[in-house]
């Protein structure tokens, strides 16, 4: 199975735009620049797309490992920090911290945890990113 997105861009990359179109359509021509990535402006940018997907991704794997266990959540909120910073001569993703609150009745610390630890471990994103990936979580 494959997932595309194209990125288009113009210019430089202090005063160039770009955009972001994934196949589904779900980005269509988003657009994207320097302005939105370092200094706020609206539109996305390549770490927080990042996040979404790492978020995505965790939260996904975590409802499957919870299913192993017999568990099924009643809320999953997951939120996925990824740190940008230079190193060196240029730039790198450095960490993604998910942060997740969790409301999975009938769920024992231990087992939760155990199941978050191993989302944490072998979701996709999770093995595809070459950084520091923590994780928070409380169980209510």
């Amino acid at each position: 199975m494959k997932r595309q997105a194209t990125a288009q861009w113009q210019g430089d990359l202090k005063t160039g735009k770009g955009s972001l179109t994934t196949d589904s359509g779900v980005l269509s021509q988003t657009p994207y620049s320097f302005s939105t990535r370092f200094e706020g402006e609206k539109g996305t940018n390549p770490e927080e797309l990042v996040a979404a997907a790492h978020a995505g991704c965790f939260t996904m794997a975590l409802s499957a490992e919870l299913g192993k266990a017999g568990l099924t959540a009643k809320s999953l909120r997951t939120t996925a920090a990824v740190s940008l910073e230079k190193n060196g001569g240029g730039w790198g993703v450095t960490e993604s911290h998910l942060d997740l609150v969790a409301q999975v009745p009938g769920a024992s610390q231990e087992a939760f945890k155990a199941a978050a630890e191993t989302a944490k471990a072998n979701c996709p994103i999770s093995k595809l990113l070459n950084a520091r990936i923590s994780l928070s979580w409380k169980l209510e």
